[in-house]
């Protein structure tokens, strides 16, 4: 097996960007999930149990990385109001290393790890509920192929949490997530407040160097604003993504945006029953702010600000073009991520953009079961028979299923369709609806019963094989 390659390059962008922590002492490390398929990829596939508490329970450094976490520093807009006051409060970074796989830069950052210079009064800690729900949040995008962070690593650490929206005490615990990035627009935000345009320039020329090296250029006016093009694009197929799998994050503050377009940081998200752009996730967001019709706006809101925070190293002539690639890159992605939710081929930018144009309204209407829909008719006009077993034949029968059948016989099977695949013989897919959530949870509360949670990781699994060739 290739050993891990290590790496400390975000130290490289100076004390200004972070601050060094320790983590929080536990009471006991219990292992819950550790992400095999991703362990290896990274070189750490061979750690035994005990090497793997100390390093993402008890955090002792990873040889050639951080000798200590950096809490990071970054600022930002939660619902639309700015907050100097942000910064990593229950995380740190802990590690970088490098994807055997490509190359790729990657971190290994925390979430319950304890308090920071940025807690702001809180405790810095996960409840075990919040552990699982990201775990599956992270397994089911994955398995749908949105591009989204991976659950590493989910250990109990044994001290009973009070919380104000579940039940309390409850029991605790400690993440690690893989991202390519952790640097956020909140991040640029924070030093275009602060006035600090020498460090602004120096993320520029760092966001180039490892994340978008396809992106330099001669003047530092230009290369800025092939860096906000390239995040703005970023967004919108992470806009996309989310819209093709039936995705409600909840809170998509500055903070929770990263320039890599990398879903990450999940807190009250929710997949849609049937389509509905008013359906929300989060309790708090009250007056829909972040509602599913509404995330490709929050996106593209939230790469607005970061175009602001770059006028200083560029000026509006170079920005404004790159800032409005945002809207056509969303249209193109999305119907290129139906597509490839269905097993077909593109038919060309035209033939593409109007199949999704018209299949969310027949789902509005038809108030088909969201996951369903894409299940039953992977294969398009392939799939007739298994569409007339399903439990939602009936709303295909109806009048206007006909235009959408009729635009799906205008597309080619992909070459990855695998609709032999024993997931495609089931009669329903696997879905992670709120209902199923609390089915996997309610064992673990009351019987400390982690099956169903293993066989659902397993379901998803199976439904990540079927999906691959789209990954």
């Amino acid at each position: 097996m290739e050993k891990a390659r290590p790496s400390k390059r975000h130290a490289e962008l100076g004390a200004e960007f972070y601050d060094p922590v320790a983590a929080a002492i536990f009471p006991q490390t219990i292992l819950r999930f550790r992400n095999q398929r991703w362990a290896e990829r990274v070189g750490l596939g061979a750690l035994d149990e005990d090497e793997w508490l100390a390093h993402f329970g008890r955090f002792r450094p990873l040889p050639g990385s951080f000798e200590e976490p950096l809490a990071l520093r970054y600022h930002g807009h939660q619902f639309r109001t700015y907050n100097p006051d942000l910064g990593d409060g229950r995380g740190f970074l802990f590690a970088q290393l490098h994807d055997l796989r490509d190359g790729r830069l990657l971190d290994l950052g925390t979430k319950g790890s304890g308090r920071t210079p940025w807690s702001r009064g809180g405790d810095g800690k996960l409840t075990l509920k919040g552990g699982v729900r990201e775990v599956l949040a992270t397994e089911m995008l994955d398995a749908l192929g949105v591009y989204t962070s991976k659950s590493f690593s989910l250990i109990e650490t044994g001290e009973a949490l009070y919380r104000g929206d579940e039940p309390s005490p409850t029991r605790s615990s400690v993440l690690v997530r893989l991202s390519h990035s952790h640097i956020r627009i909140g991040t640029f935000q924070r030093l275009a407040f602060l006035e600090d345009f020498d460090s602004l320039a120096r993320l520029i020329d760092y966001c180039v160097a490892v994340y978008m090296p396809g992106c330099d250029a001669p003047d530092m006016a230009q290369k800025t604003a092939n860096v906000l093009e390239r995040v703005a694009r970023n967004g919108a197929r992470l806009a996309a993504q989310w819209t093709a799998a039936g995705f409600v994050h909840g809170v998509l503050n500055s903070d929770n945006i990263n320039i890599t377009g990398e879903s990450f940081d999940y807190g009250p998200w929710r997949f849609l029953p049937a389509y509905d752009p008013h359906f929300t996730a989060a309790y708090f967001d009250e007056t829909g702010l972040y509602a599913f019709g509404n995330q490709p706006d929050a996106v593209a809101w939230n790469a607005t600000r970061l175009a602001e925070c770059l006028v200083p190293l560029s000026s509006i002539e170079l920005l404004e073009p790159a800032l409005n690639a945002f809207w056509p890159e969303f249209r193109l992605q999305l119907a290129a991520a139906l597509l490839r939710r269905l097993g077909l081929k593109s038919a060309g930018e035209e033939r593409d953009t109007s199949f999704a144009g018209a299949l969310f309204p027949y789902l509005a209407e038809s108030k088909a079961p969201y996951e369903q829909f894409f299940f039953d008719w992977r294969g398009g006009a392939l799939s007739m028979e298994r569409a007339a077993r399903s439990p939602s034949a009936e709303i295909y029968a109806r009048e206007d299923f006909r235009l959408i059948a009729d635009l799906m016989e205008g597309f080619e099977l992909s070459a990855s369709v695998n609709l032999e695949h024993p997931y495609f013989a089931r009669e329903v897919p696997r879905t992670m609806l709120i209902e199923d959530v609390e089915a996997i949870w309610t064992p673990i509360a009351e019987a400390d019963d982690w099956s169903r949670f293993e066989e659902t990781l397993e379901e998803i699994a199976e439904m990540r094989e079927a999906y691959a060739g789209d990954q």
